[in-house]
This record gives C-alpha cells, structure tokens and sequence, in this order.
C-alpha cells in the first residue's frame, strides 16, 4: 500500500480546496459552485451536457447549483446560435470577479509548493497528476469543448 502518498493526496487535498471553501462560505456556496464557475469561465459558451460530462454529475445536482449561480448573477445562459436547444454558460463580471479570488488563492498555495522543488519539478508534478485522472487522455474531454466551444462561435 501507498499510504504516504495517500494521506499526502488527502491533505493536499484538503488544504488546496479548503481556501477557496472559506470564501464561498461567505456567499453560500460549496464545491460544486466552484467546479461550476471555474469550468464556465474557462471555457466560455459550455454546453450544459459537456459541463455534466465533465463533472460527472447528475442533471438534478448541476441544475440546483446551476439555478443559484444564474439567479445571483455569476452565470448567464444562452441558447446556441446554430441549435436553439442548446444552453451555452458564460460567466458574468461577476462570476469572473470570484473565480479570480479562487483561483488567485489555489495559484498561492500551487506556487508555494513549487517555490520548494527545482524549475522542472513542476513538468513532473503535471505528469503524476495527469496519470491519477481514470481518462486514458485526460486533456480529451476538455479539447473537445474547446473544440465544441469555439465551433459554435463561427
């Protein structure tokens, strides 16, 4: 058993998501709005079904997050230009104002981490991490919302 490194993903774990919980404490917020606003903001005009995909989540657990984020004003929703069924996610001010803070405060503690390691420690720690992810290419799905994405702009 790997139970060093299993404790120390715990902790990390723990620690990394534990700064952000704090601030969205504040505004009634979990995890899931998190996950939400960082992947809305990271790739602008997200299906709805690829955010489910990506998260892998219930439609009933996303709707319920996705409902708050939308009737505070962090997230806006679309319908698609080519298909009017779609409902494609933007971020507003906002939601860009928060997922800055957020992530400002995980690039903090990321950068803390790496201050102790050589430069090109962190191409290593991209890789152990990459291979924890169960996708045989964890890059896929989100190439193909990007791709997905930015199709539907043209």
């Amino acid at each position: 058993m790997r139970w060093d490194i299993i404790e120390l993903l715990f902790f990390a774990y723990r620690d990394f998501v534990g700064d952000p919980d704090q601030e969205l404490e504040a505004f009634g917020f979990g995890r899931a709005h998190h996950r939400v606003l960082h992947f809305v903001y990271r790739y602008p005009g997200l299906k709805v079904a690829d955010l489910l995909d990506v998260l892998r989540i219930t439609k009933q657990s996303l709707g319920r997050v996705l409902k708050q984020l939308l009737d505070e004003g962090y997230i806006v929703q679309k319908t698609g230009d080519n298909d009017r069924r779609q409902r494609l996610l933007y971020t507003t001010p906002k939601g860009e104002a928060l997922v800055q803070k957020l992530a400002g405060l995980q690039t903090t503690r990321i950068n803390r981490a790496l201050a102790e390691m050589a430069p090109q420690d962190a191409e290593t720690v991209k890789r152990f991490l990459r291979a924890m992810i169960d996708r045989d290419d964890p890059d896929k799905v989100l190439e193909t919302i990007f791709a997905s994405v930015n199709h539907d702009k043209e």
